[in-house]
């Protein structure tokens, strides 16, 4: 019995390295791969791990995430997205094991104010977002016990660059940036989804299907980054940054078209769960204290 972990030296994989053990007793030991485990543009190379491992459960946190490249990249964005989630599901359902696996807000416009639920219409505007659906839809068309977690706007410590990290980075090099006010989310850290994950996991078998999870409240990315600052330098960080100005989408052109309004209704996992996502910024004050404690200890 083993629970493999695809993608897992991701921002979120690395987080599920940590919280996917708390179901061992349900699914066996822990199976982590990265890249250079599985290539998934590799299709066959997929079933053959899958075969080989023999998981009662698979977590597929890995995805291209390059937005704005995705644009020029449709053919490896759709390997990737598309395909490689499908193949996982087919080779799920030859070991009869459960697939879990994250998708986006993306998914939909975000034309409208309000809260899209998992039932809602999509209507993807990117590349990327298309892509992700097609992974969603090949998952459902090949194995019924499956979950698709989709969430938005994801930070964390580890991983490559996300947007507190690029906030962060930026502020100590400069003394002014300007953000985008016009599109309205809600900053979800990985290390909550990991956790949601996790505990939806042994959830599989009654309540399969696509769920959505966010840490709850919404910002705009300007007053996401006013509060990294503000939050940065409470827990000591020396920042050059003295002026965030707002500014519409109009000001920053990027190849992909991103939703306006990316905000989930998150009442469907909350009732399975019996708990609340954190506020944004409660978990944004956590993972800066993790990541200011990381950082010094990397530098001592």
């Amino acid at each position: 019995m083993s629970i493999l972990l695809v993608g897992a030296l991701g921002q979120v994989g690395q987080e599920l390295k940590q919280t996917l053990p708390q179901v061992e007793p349900t699914f066996g030991r822990l199976v982590p791969v990265g890249r250079s485990q599985l290539d998934l543009t590799d299709l066959d190379a997929i079933a053959s791990t899958v075969q080989s491992i023999a998981p009662q459960l698979i977590v597929n946190a890995a995805a291209y995430t390059a937005v704005d490249k995705a644009e020029s990249e449709p053919d490896l964005a759709y390997r990737i997205n598309a395909e490689a989630p499908g193949a996982l599901a087919k080779a799920a359902a030859a070991c009869d094991a459960g697939l879990v696996h994250i998708s986006t807000d993306y998914v939909f416009s975000g034309q409208t104010p309000s809260p899209r639920r998992e039932s809602d219409p999509t209507a993807p505007l990117s590349v990327y977002g298309k892509t992700k659906l097609a992974g969603e839809e090949a998952i459902r068309q090949v194995l019924e016990r499956h979950i698709i977690l989709r969430t938005a706007w994801v930070y964390g410590t580890y991983g490559r660059g996300n947007f507190v990290k690029t906030m962060l980075r930026l502020a100590k090099e400069r003394s002014v940036l300007n953000v985008v006010c016009d599109q309205i989310g809600s900053p979800t850290w990985a290390k909550d989804i990991a956790e949601a994950i996790t505990q939806l996991s042994e959830h599989i078998d009654r309540y399969p299907g696509t769920y959505h999870f966010t840490n709850s409240e919404t910002a705009s990315w300007h007053e996401f980054a006013t509060a990294i600052f503000e939050e940065a330098r409470a827990q000591g960080l020396s920042l050059a940054i003295e002026t965030v100005n707002p500014i519409p989408t109009s000001d920053y052109p990027t190849p992909a078209q991103r939703p306006p309004y990316s905000v989930l209704d998150c009442q469907k996992i909350t009732g399975v769960l019996k708990h609340a996502a954190p506020q944004w910024r409660v978990s944004l004050q956590q993972m800066l204290k993790q990541y200011v404690k990381e950082s010094m200890s990397q530098t001592t």
